[in-house]
């Protein structure tokens, strides 16, 4: 009686020598390799809390029951979007990990957390060692700038999904607070001011709108030099995420800070509310700080309507903090001694149900 399964098989593939997961596309040495090279730049990442090394099934990490009195565990997660394709595109890999960081703890530092670890997925279509050290590495730094650990991560080789040359991140984050250090907006009072810190680009937002204009009206592309800019475009356009939490953790050891907002996906119009009471609306002052010149060239390139520029980009504003009116003074000098351009952007003014709750001047 015949085997049903020789009958699929011709006699070449029977005859045919065995297959490996690497002739199927997948390199373990190469992702045990990988490993090895990372963990000097993980190595300097690492908090005392930190129980465990890289290689485990999962991270251990000791809460200081000294430190917080009730302590809250804050997460998130995010990517970095199409800036990616242009990591790719030029081959610069170096910079777009510290964007990922960048995402995931400028926003649970809203809530008034410290980031306490990270963890990253990095998948692709076939390992390449040298291009994913650099990303890892990347993402190490940005760690290392936020103050967490970078606890452990997944990388995937996935033939077949991504096309050679082709890799995607994501990452998340978890953080701590105290539970009467909860920093949520539900305080924030008419007559209280916003203070705006800069951003130093695009971040990581808004860049398939960029891209389309600069390969739709831009005749040169990304190596061209403008004048404006000083640098070329791609520069301008990959340079990585600010990320603000030491500066933000060092306010909130001496002053309140009655809400805050990470500018991202939505820019100004979109974020600000996010953190405001219903009866509150944000009064920006559009005059209030200086544009940089990699908005004005996109918006002259792209020939943009002024609602677009504050809704898809941060528009030279990274992160916005809801502070009480006797303070600014203070803050804004705290914030200059840190090296922060911060500037006082505007106000809080009453607004009923009907009104937007940001309003532009």
């Amino acid at each position: 009686e015949s085997n049903p399964l020789e009958t699929l098989l011709n006699n070449e593939s029977k005859n045919a020598t065995g297959l490996s997961y690497r002739d199927a596309g997948v390199d373990i040495d190469a992702g045990n390799e990988l490993v090895e090279r990372i963990k000097p730049a993980v190595r300097k990442t690492m908090r005392p809390e930190v129980l465990t090394g890289l290689g485990g099934f999962g991270a251990l990490f000791r809460m200081d029951p000294g430190r917080w009195r009730e302590p809250l565990l804050v997460s998130g997660t995010d990517g970095v979007g199409t800036k990616l394709m242009l990591a790719r595109r030029l081959e610069r890999h170096d910079t777009i990990g510290i964007d990922l960081v960048a995402m995931c703890v400028n926003d649970i530092l809203t809530c008034g957390a410290e980031p306490l670890f990270f963890l990253d997925y990095y998948a692709t279509g076939k390992l390449e060692l040298d291009e994913a050290q650099s990303v890892i590495e990347g993402i190490a730094e940005g760690c290392r700038q936020a103050g967490c650990a970078l606890v452990g991560g997944e990388t995937a080789e996935l033939p077949g999904f991504y096309q050679d040359g082709e890799y995607d991140l994501a990452g998340f984050t978890v953080g701590v607070v105290d539970r009467d250090a909860i920093i949520d907006g539900s305080s924030i009072q008419v007559g209280e001011i916003l203070i705006g810190i800069a951003s130093n680009g695009l971040h990581s937002n808004g860049y398939s709108l960029a891209r389309r204009i600069v390969e739709e009206r831009l005749e040169k592309g990304l190596e061209t030099i403008l004048p404006a800019l000083g640098e070329p475009l791609v520069e301008a356009l990959l340079r990585p995420t600010r990320i603000y939490v030491k500066s933000i953790l060092n306010l909130l050891r001496d002053f309140t800070i009655q809400g805050m907002a990470h500018i991202t996906g939505g820019g100004l119009l979109e974020n600000v509310p996010r953190v405001l009471p219903r009866h509150c609306k944000a009064v920006i002052h559009k005059d209030s700080w200086p544009k940089l010149p990699l908005f004005e060239f996109l918006r002259e390139a792209g020939n943009l309507e002024e609602r677009e520029l504050y809704r898809t980009f941060n528009y030279g504003i990274g992160m916005v903090l809801v502070v009480r009116k006797g303070d600014v003074d203070d803050i804004m000098s705290r914030l200059h001694g840190l090296n922060e351009q911060a500037y006082v952007i505007g106000e809080i003014a009453a607004c009923d149900d009907t009104s937007e709750q940001v309003e532009l001047v």
